[in-house]
């Protein structure tokens, strides 16, 4: 057995254990390797004697969901429960809001010890904090999808990566270090029967949006997740680093969708790709895996309006009122912007490829984000116009990632006042011409062309 740094852990109550057995509530960070909130509960459940499941909670009736989502999840969750098997724990599924079901999993398995992991998130947040009020076991949440958990790093909102990346930096060698395996649970229930999992048949009962498609060239899982690191650091890893920002080049990890599923470990990716020879590539990687992403982690706990006006700094704030009443040379509609109706070849390109790859090149979010600031009447609509598509078509969409990177391209967060101008006030300007100097935007407009006529 091994001890889990305490500052891992959050407990959501003093309440002692008496009996029953030890329940992982998987919610973020759907994988059984490399995942410290299952290796926690375990560690609970063998110093208890007891036994150890694991529980997950599907609503499946979320309107704003749909069968790329879904179907990137599901069929990731059988890899996991498969994995699980080995380990001799099994995994129960249920349908319907979380609180209610989780209450009737806990009452009916005599749970004795509840442990789920961490999210940021508002409905996370809040789902922990219902159900926290209404057990009465010991209840623990473990931050496993960060290395350095987010509270651990600082107690407030981080002005910008500068203030943030001071902290991270004193405490990575504390934290960066192998994960402990899981190993086949030794103390089972005496009915240890694993449930009928079929992901096909779930997703098809599900009251979704089917209008998105499932996308093929990316497979879900956490041994697929694996597959794609080892072949990204051996077919596209970018020594220079340079090559990451150019849309037209396939040189990125494309592990966003695995780490936002909880398919594969942050801290997994960082060991691995640690131990690659000092490079420049090297420092800018891990500088988004673990810097940008836990800033962007820490931006979403501390600030609860991190998806709305309110949630800008007060600069940015000023700046966009100034400049409400400024005339737009184009406005669009949300269905407009949806099915790349724009005049800007450019913006329809990175449109394209989000609806069609479900997944958009980073550098290409931020020009995406910031027109529709430009040609919006507002910043508010503006804000929810693109969170709404990103959160539709983008794999990894409703993630502090996703929200934080809006936020910084409309909102000025995490950045800093630049030279004044029409609409944009001070928050950073890009144009057409900034990106023509970056790379060849016509190849870029022609791939994308290219992938919508295939997928037709």
């Amino acid at each position: 057995m091994f001890e889990l740094d305490t500052r891992r852990i959050k407990k959501l109550n003093n309440l002692d254990y008496s009996n029953g057995e030890v329940v992982y509530w998987m919610q973020r960070d759907r994988r059984s390797n490399n995942n410290w909130a299952l290796l926690h509960a375990q560690n609970i459940a063998i110093k208890l004697k007891a036994p150890l499941s694991v529980f997950y909670s599907l609503n499946g009736n979320f309107s704003e969901a749909n069968n790329r989502q879904y179907g990137f999840l599901l069929k990731g969750l059988f890899d996991t429960i498969e994995e699980l098997k080995k380990y001799k724990i099994p995994f129960h599924i249920r349908r319907g809001d979380a609180i209610s079901s989780i209450k009737k999993y806990i009452t009916k398995a005599n749970t004795g010890y509840l442990i789920t992991d961490f999210s940021p998130l508002r409905v996370y947040k809040n789902r922990v904090a219902k159900l926290a009020s209404a057990i009465n076991i010991p209840f623990e949440i473990i931050d496993a999808h960060n290395i350095v958990p987010t509270w651990a790093v600082s107690e407030k909102q981080e002005f910008a990566a500068h203030t943030f990346r001071r902290k991270i930096h004193l405490l990575l060698d504390e934290f960066m270090h192998p994960i402990p395996k899981i190993i086949p649970h030794p103390f089972s229930l005496k009915k240890n029967e694993h449930e009928e999992f079929k992901p096909n048949v779930i997703l098809k009962n599900l009251k979704i949006d089917n209008s998105v498609h499932e996308i093929s060239w990316l497979m879900p899982g956490e041994q697929n997740g694996i597959k794609v690191l080892h072949s990204f650091i051996r077919d596209r890893f970018d020594v220079s680093g340079e090559l990451r920002n150019n849309p037209t080049k396939n040189n990125l990890s494309n592990l966003s969708p695995y780490i936002h599923y909880g398919q594969i470990s942050a801290q997994y990716i960082a060991n691995e790709i640690n131990d690659l020879e000092d490079s420049d590539g090297k420092n800018s990687f891990l500088e988004q895996l673990i810097v940008r992403r836990e800033l962007a982690e820490n931006f979403c706990f501390y600030n609860k309006n991190y998806d709305s006006f309110n949630g800008f700094h007060p600069w940015a704030k000023k700046t966009l009122n100034e400049h409400r009443s400024d005339k737009r040379e184009y406005l669009y509609s949300k269905s407009e912007f949806e099915n790349a109706g724009t005049h800007d070849e450019l913006w329809n390109a990175a449109q394209i490829e989000m609806v069609e790859k479900g997944k958009m090149h980073g550098f290409m979010r931020m020009y995406w984000a910031k027109k529709i600031l430009e040609w919006t009447p507002d910043p508010e609509s503006a804000l929810q116009i693109a969170i709404d598509l990103n959160d539709k078509y983008q794999l990894d969409g409703r993630d502090p990632n996703g929200y934080t990177g809006i936020a910084w391209s409309i909102g000025g967060i995490h950045d800093r006042p630049w030279f004044e101008r029409p609409v944009f006030g001070k928050i950073r300007f890009m144009n057409y011409n900034g990106c023509k100097r970056k790379f060849k935007v016509n190849d870029y407009i022609q791939n994308n062309a290219l992938n919508a006529q295939l997928s037709v």
